[in-house]
Parts: C-alpha cells; structure tokens; sequence
C-alpha cells in the first residue's frame, strides 16, 4: 500500500510502527513479569508464560504487517508443514544478517512455539527490548575468550550452567530454542579469518545445541534446520524498514535428532563430543550444497 511512497520515507514511517508496537507490547508484558517474580507457584507461572508468549507473538504479527506495507517481498518457502505449537524444538540456521530475525519470526510465528534466541550478554542493555528479551526468559550468554579463560579458569562452563538454567525453566510449557551455530554474522572478512571450509557459511559451533541437548534432550521433539537465501545480496536492516527486499528464498528441514546424543556430556565425554561435531558439520556440509544450488538457482540481481 504504501510502496508509491520514496523507500526514505518508508523507512522512517515503517521504524515509528516498529517503536510503537514494542512500546505498546512492553507494557503487558512488564507486568505479567512482575506478577512471575512476586508469585512463586509454577502452576501460575506456567500461565503467565502462556500470556506473555501470546503478547510476544502478538507483536510479531503486526511486524509482519508493516512489512507487508512498506514492501513486496517475494517469499519463495518450502519445508513449513508438519509443525505444531504442542511439541518443543530445536531451531538453527545459517546466519547472515539482522534481517535473519525477523525472516525466522515472520516464518515461524504461530506455527511452533514462541522462538527463543541465546543472545549475547550485552544485548540486555538495549533499550526496552533488552527488558523484553529478560522478561521472556531468554538465555543471555557471556562469552570469554580463550585468552581470558587461560587466566580465569573458574569461568569455564559457565555458558552450560546459563544454558542449563534457562532450559530448566523451558519444561512447563512447549518452547522453540533458537541457536545460530554459526556465532556471529558471515562477512568475507570473518570467512577469510576464519579459513572456514564451507563456501558459503563460517564453522559452526556445535556447544551451544549440545547443552540444550543435554539439559532438554527428552524434551525436544526434532531439529528444524533453516537456509536462508537472499538473491538480492546480504540486507540490512534499514533495507527491510525500507522495503527494499525484493525476494527471500528459505528453505526448512525438520531432522529427528540421533538418539545417541540424548543426555551426553559434551564438556567431558570426548569420543561424544567428537561425535556431536561430525554431526554438526555434515549438516553444515550438507547446507553448504543447500546454498550452493540455491544460489544458482536464485542468482545475484
């Protein structure tokens, strides 16, 4: 509706929707957060995660509306039937942009439970979305390098317990836990770095999903493992508010999870961690050929 409109202009009327909508949603969901604190039965916990998951996807529906508004996307998907909100998950993805967010949610939302990012620990500082992300129970991770742990190695396995921790409160309701195994977003600097075998994806870190493994393996019922493509090149976020993304091409995989890597102990347990790895990269082997045909078959514009 809006795409007569200079793409400048809507970004800036796309940005106001996107800040109204987050101040609006904020508030009950504050609220419902302060009740969880100040009464301690689990039984009403686990409605008032119920309540504060439904304003959270609330939210990301009227995203999805603006986005609407201010572009014409064209969404080229596969692989999105067989899922349910009844059943937990455990999401991954390729990771290219910021933009990889809100393609997730956009896609996801209302189909599985509520997706659950781990972010970095500084993240809870952004303003009034930090305060949402720590009220809907996200796992907020310190990172240390490896520097760091040589001369502090009390703080090794502190990510497993923060992991731990949040997936321990992940056990009353139904929940979709998101990682970029990846870490962080591809550039061809970090590539470069990196001297990353794939072609088309950095190496992937298979910790993070093994401590959810271990923390909620029963829990989970399978993998959803997502490539994102866009022909256009990497956006930004501006581009999105801008609606200057013309065509996103995702690609979705639900993979039942091997047995064997049910209730292992990566920290300790080296012929499993070994194992978990080879798992991990022949996924990430396997996506790598994924993008590969993708990127012929959708080339740069």
């Amino acid at each position: 509706m809006l795409h007569f409109l200079p793409a400048p202009l809507r970004g800036l009327l796309a940005g106001l929707m996107l800040a109204l909508n987050t101040l609006f949603w904020c508030w009950p969901l504050f609220i419902l957060a302060l009740v969880k604190l100040l009464v301690p039965i689990p039984e009403v916990h686990r409605i008032l995660r119920f309540m504060m998951h439904a304003s959270a996807e609330a939210w990301i529906s009227i995203n999805k509306f603006w986005m609407s508004l201010v572009g014409r996307t064209h969404w080229d998907v596969a692989g999105l039937s067989g899922f349910d909100k009844q059943h937990s998950y455990l999401v991954t993805s390729n990771h290219q942009s910021w933009v990889d967010i809100l393609v997730l949610q956009y896609q996801l939302n209302r189909r599985i439970p509520f997706l659950k990012f781990f972010l970095k620990q500084e993240l809870i500082w952004v303003p009034v979305i930090g305060l949402c992300w720590w009220a809907l129970e996200f796992p907020f991770m310190k990172r240390f390098s490896k520097e760091y742990l040589a001369k502090h190695p009390e703080k090794r396995g502190q990510d497993l317990a923060t992991t731990r921790k949040a997936c321990e409160r992940y056990k009353t309701n139904p929940v979709s836990v998101f990682n970029f195994l990846e870490g962080t977003r591809l550039s061809p600097a970090k590539h470069a770095q990196q001297q990353s075998p794939f072609k088309h994806l950095l190496k992937p870190k298979a910790g993070g999903i093994a401590f959810v493994l271990d923390a909620m393996g029963e829990q989970l019922h399978s993998l959803v493992n997502v490539t994102i493509h866009y022909p256009q090149g990497n956006p930004g976020f501006w581009d999105l508010l801008c609606g200057r993304i013309d065509q996103v091409v995702v690609r979705f995989d639900q993979l039942q999870i091997p047995k064997e890597f049910i209730g292992g102990n990566y920290d300790q347990d080296e012929a499993y961690r070994l194992q978990f790895q080879q798992w991990v990269n022949q996924l990430w082997l396997d996506k790598d050929a994924q993008l590969d045909e993708l990127k012929k078959r959708y080339p740069a514009r």
